[in-house]
């Protein structure tokens, strides 16, 4: 992103994320963050919706948060020299179950847009596989793409391209302390989650089952199995979840005249598992069926379809372009 607009802000408007059967409203926002100059130190005042824009955000660098990036980068490099099958293998199965089962169909599809309903334990289950990827716990990962429905591609997205393809792919994920540090944006915007306490727990401590798996994979299958069933497999799964920030609303075809730059890409949506039909999403952002054509692959779909047709997930909203256009 570049330094911000506040002259051109929008007022803020309700947005609704789900379906009418389970409807999450934002109401205007009236209160208020600080923010600091970086250049002059002097501390103003910012709206709420304006919480994770870059004007709030960019004014330093979160170092945990990039320490670990290079990390993980770095040891996604190492894992290239300790290849073995069986690692391989590990890889592709923990990716499905973070990126495809945890994020696509847990975070994103049925937490922050609610576009379908399972028991209990298999929501929680699914958030668990979500904390698996490094992408943060439920709470501020639903509540920051919340946001980023309610002012898409406008002042105060926390991560739209109009501020730059870096910051919109992965400068928004290294500066600043994002929805963790903003109790009051939490509670506007997920209060729905915060009832849970089971969410509120694994959004403390979302680091955790990365570290339990870590210790079970090298037990089990030594250092081949670490480096590549965790840091390989982590950060190819983060770059292709930022894609879908920063790729999508960039470059693709539009479907529908949405009042963003959303775009559907169909290698990102290979790489995120139907992720990708971003301008399909955009348009109809309680469907949990992104792919709306036959050639449009939509495998996270095709997951929560199989939880249907298994009794487990039920009030699946699907919208399909033949259901558009009046057809079967």
């Amino acid at each position: 992103m570049f330094p911000g607009r506040l002259s051109s802000m929008p007022s803020p408007t309700n947005v609704i994320l789900s379906s009418s059967a389970s409807v999450v409203t934002l109401q205007n926002e009236e209160e208020r963050v600080s923010c600091e100059d970086p250049q002059t130190s002097s501390v103003y005042a910012l709206p709420l919706q304006m919480a994770l824009a870059r004007q709030k955000q960019s004014a330093s660098i979160n170092w945990l948060i990039l320490g670990f990036m290079v990390l993980f980068h770095a040891g996604a490099l190492a894992a290239l020299f300790l290849f073995s099958w069986s690692a391989l293998i590990v890889s592709v199965i923990l990716y499905v179950l973070a990126i495809n089962v945890g994020i696509g169909m847990g975070y994103h599809r049925l937490l922050t847009h609610r576009g379908y309903e399972v028991p209990r334990w298999l929501k929680r289950l699914m958030a668990v596989c979500a904390t698996l990827s490094l992408e943060g716990g439920p709470l501020v990962w639903v509540a920051t793409h919340r946001i980023h429905h309610q002012h898409t591609d406008k002042p105060g997205d926390p991560h739209s391209p109009h501020e730059g393809g870096w910051w919109s792919h992965a400068g928004w994920v290294i500066h600043g302390s994002g929805a963790h540090a903003e109790p009051v944006l939490l509670k506007k915007y997920v209060p729905d989650l915060m009832k849970d306490p089971f969410l509120l727990w694994l959004d403390r401590y979302h680091w955790l089952p990365l570290v339990v798996l870590a210790c079970a994979l090298l037990a089990v299958g030594g250092w081949p199995w670490v480096m590549w069933g965790i840091f390989l497999r982590v950060t190819i799964g983060l770059h292709a979840t930022w894609l879908v920030n920063s790729a999508t609303h960039m470059w693709g075809s539009r479907r529908f005249a949405t009042k963003d730059e959303s775009r559907n890409n169909w290698w990102v949506a290979i790489l995120t598992g139907g992720e990708g039909w971003h301008n399909n999403h955009h348009a109809h952002p309680a469907s949990a069926r992104h792919g709306m054509t036959w050639y449009e692959l939509d495998v996270n779909y095709f997951g929560i379809w199989l939880l249907g047709k298994m009794g487990l997930a039920k009030h699946i909203n699907a919208v399909s372009a033949a259901k558009l256009s009046g057809g079967a």
